[in-house]
């Protein structure tokens, strides 16, 4: 895993500066630092920030330039079918140089296969690939967004970097987007492609983008190559065929030259995963860390699981150790506004990694690959006249006793019930006056059922722009690469393919739960989803002064009525402290870069 930073322009690129925007990307790979450049047909600057986890070697050193020079690569990720796609390369006479280099795998298939080769790429990504022949560029990212990518872009020069505060850096030119704070502050995050600035977009996931410069000018080209409902089937789910799949994912997350280690909640999807790597033998490092509050307490599950699998384990409680300047880090680990506060023990649980291990397997994505989450379990629940009638007093609801999804959820309007659990639209009027603009709004997904609709819907909002990004974005912070096997598009496609059988309203995770049900009881297996947080509620209500001074000395006061958060304060409540954070996250984030 790594980062970089590049930048081809027809004028003169300052590298010095290159270097400097290059900075924020470092912490994503501090093991090599290596500048490329060329001035001869078009100024190309890349700088790269390695991060060795396979094939140790200098060989396998980034940016990687091809043998006769006429092709470039900068790629961020793991290819984890990068053996068998080599064998393949090498039946069709291709010379490796690297004894098992990914990255050299990768930059031979492109050239040998051209873009195509993305679709034979099993991992996550975000990769620059540059060819000299074709006077072409293309920057992809993996199907499910786990590894970012920015860009900057007009016709005469093209900046693309891992980090977003790396363009920053780079271009005075920049301005805030109205619209994308309004965005930000309905749903805590902006959705791709959108950033919080006009002049910066994240490019999509599973999405290439071809650029030609071939006449002295930039021309772009933007190109979709993955949909998980390009797979829609309704073939009969086989539980045994799906554990054979899930015990590949986790089997090539494995693969690595430096020792691998293991987040373990003691939920379903973690858990799973520490059996599947006992059941393949596998010798499991295990890190948690615990939290005193009884609502997210879940010690006796996790001591369960090591004492049954015997794992090395390694646990910290948080609430000796969670402080205002892990927290401070913490945000300042995001590059990007992000409002959720699970970001605080997830950066907190990859530092405690980081000490010992350079890798790390997580449970992420279970949920949305499963339908996990309470709201699709509760809004595929009968609604009928009169919920629809009770729905009705959402609009009445005072906006200071919360966000009144528990009304608008019971309307029989599809998309308003479900889109009413994601964002907060009573926190939105009470702040502009007005309702949230339809183009900054989610869009509610069609796959077939409405059950794989609420899938899609998860895996193009919230999977990659909330879940991946607060993994990578705490993680490699930390320096340390974090792999999901549930985010594998195999995985997914399978789901995608098969009915849904295994979907149960009382129990679910069927397909997990019964995995699990010959090492634990029903206590185990059948108790309520727990969040991974920390006690944000309390913490917010006693930095209540110290973090209105933080809102008030930053520009938001330019953009948003700030007085009306002061009345958040007449209610304690979760809601009202998570609204009151999410502004806190934006204000740290905009005085930070006016500082920089």
């Amino acid at each position: 895993m790594c980062g970089f930073t590049g930048e081809l322009s027809f004028n003169t690129i300052d590298n010095s500066l290159l270097k400097i925007a290059n900075n924020h990307s470092v912490c994503r790979g501090p093991d090599n630092l290596t500048n490329y450049v060329d001035t001869k047909d078009i100024n190309i600057n890349f700088w790269f920030n390695r991060l060795a986890i396979i094939d140790l070697s200098e060989k396998a050193n980034q940016p990687m330039v091809s043998k006769d020079s006429k092709s470039i690569l900068m790629f961020n990720g793991e290819i984890y079918n990068s053996d068998d796609l080599r064998k393949n390369l090498e039946k069709e006479g291709v010379k490796f140089r690297t004894s098992h280099s990914d990255t050299e795998t990768l930059l031979e298939g492109l050239d040998k296969f051209g873009i195509d080769f993305i679709n034979k790429l099993e991992g996550q990504f975000a990769f620059a690939y540059l060819n000299k022949n074709t006077k072409k560029i293309y920057l992809a990212r993996d199907r499910l967004g786990q590894k970012p990518l920015y860009l900057y872009f007009n016709d005469k020069t093209l900046t693309f970097c891992s980090n977003l505060k790396s363009i920053l850096e780079l271009k005075k030119d920049i301005n805030i987007d109205k619209k994308s704070v309004e965005q930000y502050l309905a749903y805590g995050v902006n959705f791709a492609p959108r950033t919080l600035f006009k002049e910066i977009q994240k490019i999509m996931p599973a999405t290439y983008l071809e650029i030609d410069f071939s006449n002295n000018v930039f021309v772009k080209e933007e190109k979709k190559y993955w949909e998980p409902d390009l797979h829609l089937d309704n073939k009969n789910f086989d539980f045994k065929e799906f554990q054979a799949l899930f015990s590949k994912s986790v089997s090539k997350r494995t693969v690595s030259d430096v020792p691998v280690a293991t987040y373990l909640s003691g939920g379903i999807d973690s858990t799973s995963i520490v059996k599947k790597l006992n059941d393949l033998q596998y010798l499991t490092n295990t890190f948690s860390v615990i939290v005193d509050k009884k609502e997210y307490n879940e010690k006796e599950f996790i001591d369960q699981v090591v004492n049954t699998y015997s794992t090395n384990h390694y646990e910290v409680n948080i609430d000796f150790h969670i402080s205002d300047e892990i927290i401070n880090k913490s945000i300042q680990s995001l590059d990007e506004p992000y409002s959720d506060p699970s970001v605080v023990p997830s950066y907190y649980l990859s530092e405690l990694i980081s000490k010992k291990y350079k890798v790390a397997i997580s449970g992420d994505g279970g949920d949305e690959l499963l339908g996990g989450y309470f709201r699709i379990k509760n809004h595929l629940q009968k609604k009928g006249t009169l919920k629809n009638f009770i729905s009705k007093f959402y609009y009445i609801y005072p906006a200071i006793l919360g966000s009144g999804t528990n009304l608008k959820s019971m309307s029989n309007n599809y998309v308003e019930s479900y889109i009413s659990y994601l964002e907060d639209g009573k926190f939105f009027k009470l702040l502009f006056k007005k309702n949230i603009d339809q183009d900054l709004r989610i869009k509610i997904k069609t796959s077939g059922s409405t059950y794989k609709g609420l899938l899609k819907t998860d895996y193009c909002y919230y999977l990659s722009d909330q879940m991946m990004f607060k993994v990578d974005r705490t993680s490699m912070a930390n320096s340390l690469e974090v792999r999901s096997p549930f985010v594998d598009h195999r995985l997914i496609e399978y789901i995608f393919s098969h009915d849904t059988n295994y979907f149960d309203h009382k129990i679910q995770k069927l397909p997990l739960r019964k995995y699990l049900s010959f090492d634990f009881d029903k206590y185990f297996l059948d108790r309520p989803k727990q969040g991974f947080v920390f006690d944000y509620k309390n913490w917010v209500f006693s930095h209540l002064n110290d973090i209105y001074e933080v809102i008030n000395t930053s520009n938001l006061k330019n953009i948003i009525n700030t007085d009306k958060l002061y009345r958040l304060r007449l209610f304690k409540t979760r809601i009202n402290s998570l609204r009151i954070w999410r502004v806190y996250v934006l204000a740290c984030y905009l005085n930070d870069i006016s500082d920089s």
